[in-house]
């Protein structure tokens, strides 16, 4: 896949933006606050409907302005055009696809694809277990945007679910039958969504491992106990192991172990008002070799960790449709030369490249030049090597 226009409209800091793009790579150059990350963002978001940088979509309106829109134009592998458009307006949201008004945001996004690498997804080795459920949601709405929908209808579940236990907590009073209306909704919604992440976990696996690898140009026969290993830990104690051709439980039987897993926690669950087993609790554990790589792992592996993640992700939403277009922020600036120079190779074989550099010569890759200051390109795309 690869994006032929990008319009913004009062987004960030561009008032105004008629962007068109080439296949191949280009490299958006401009000192810190110009507005570069920008771009990657807005792209981003007609990728998966929020952004990967705040959770408020308020925050990508330009200053002063009512609203924001970004509008793409792409072409599929197989040269179907694709358009998407949003209008980000506080309390009201809008979606297109194809010129058509979208009755659900999540019914545009995933038409366009992508894969964000940033310094930011370093919290995917180091920070929150919900960083790395959110990783994996992600790659699953990449690849299948329908996935996108299941998850909401997950979310709707158990903030309902929640909603009748904080009652109980709060009146003394449980309403089993309207509890049970919505144990029996949220763990058939959770079934399918724990079986996709496991899947996804088997899938990664091989490539994961690869990736790192390359990136820290070590050989998969001989530093076998330095490699990345991925595991799914489901909140009720059972964990998966991920690896390549595994079978994957089935979602009936999933849904049945968490259904009791929440008979057991009842009681604590109305005594604390909140679900406590279920995909909001589980882990994606990150490991190389034996030890987990949050705190054991040196600040170059869990880097190398953290780009073999999301490099090994392109791989796997490429599988099943288009190649996602490959966005990369400020990264290069984050590693050594030899590191820069191994992403670089991995990168030159992808459809489409996308990339943000405050300085030129950090990025070992051919390719457009578009210079970018305070919200406007301010020389028209040149071709060549770093500038």
């Amino acid at each position: 896949m690869r994006l032929e226009s990008l319009h913004l409209l009062d987004v960030r800091n561009y008032e105004r933006l008629d962007l068109e793009l080439q296949p191949g790579v280009t490299t958006f150059v401009g000192s810190n606050a110009q507005g570069k990350t920008n771009l990657l963002e807005a792209v981003h978001y007609l990728s998966l409907g929020r952004s990967h940088r705040v959770s408020s979509d308020q925050a990508m309106v330009r200053a002063g302005a009512d609203a924001a829109v970004i509008r793409a134009e792409a072409r599929s592998d197989m040269g179907q055009r694709i358009a998407v458009s949003v209008e980000l307006r506080q309390g009201r949201n809008r979606a297109q696809l194809n010129g058509q008004p979208m009755q659900r945001m999540s019914d545009a996004f995933g038409a366009i694809r992508s894969v964000m690498l940033a310094p930011e997804d370093l919290t995917l080795v180091r920070r929150d277990p919900g960083d790395r459920r959110r990783f994996l949601d992600d790659l699953l709405a990449g690849r299948r945007a329908t996935f996108a929908g299941v998850r909401s209808d997950l979310d709707r579940a158990l903030a309902q679910r929640n909603a009748v236990l904080k009652d109980a907590r709060i009146t003394g009073r449980l309403q089993r039958d309207v509890l049970e209306v919505w144990t029996d909704t949220y763990v058939n919604t959770a079934g399918p969504v724990l079986a996709a992440r496991i899947a996804a976990i088997n899938a990664l696996a091989a490539p994961v491992a690869e990736a790192y690898a390359d990136l820290v140009a070590a050989s998969p026969a001989q530093d076998v106990g330095r490699l990345p290993v991925l595991a799914y830990e489901l909140s009720w104690g059972r964990t998966v192991t991920g690896t390549a051709g595994q079978p994957v439980p089935d979602p009936a039987e999933l849904a049945a172990e968490l259904r009791e897993a929440l008979a057991e926690q009842e009681r604590d669950e109305v005594r604390r008002g909140m679900t406590l087993v279920g995909p909001h609790r589980d882990e994606l554990f990150l490991g190389i070799g034996d030890l987990p790589a949050k705190g054991y792992a040196s600040h170059g592996e869990q880097w190398s960790l953290a780009l073999a993640l999301k490099l090994a992700s392109h791989e796997v939403i490429g599988e099943i449709g288009d190649q996602p277009i490959v966005l990369l922020d400020d990264v290069f600036a984050e590693l050594d030369a030899d590191r820069r120079r191994r992403l670089a190779a991995r990168c030159a074989a992808f459809e489409q490249v996308l990339v943000t550099a405050a300085v030129g010569t950090e990025v070992p890759l051919e390719g457009m030049r578009v210079h970018i200051r305070a919200g406007t390109v301010i020389d028209p795309p040149s071709t060549g090597g770093s500038t």
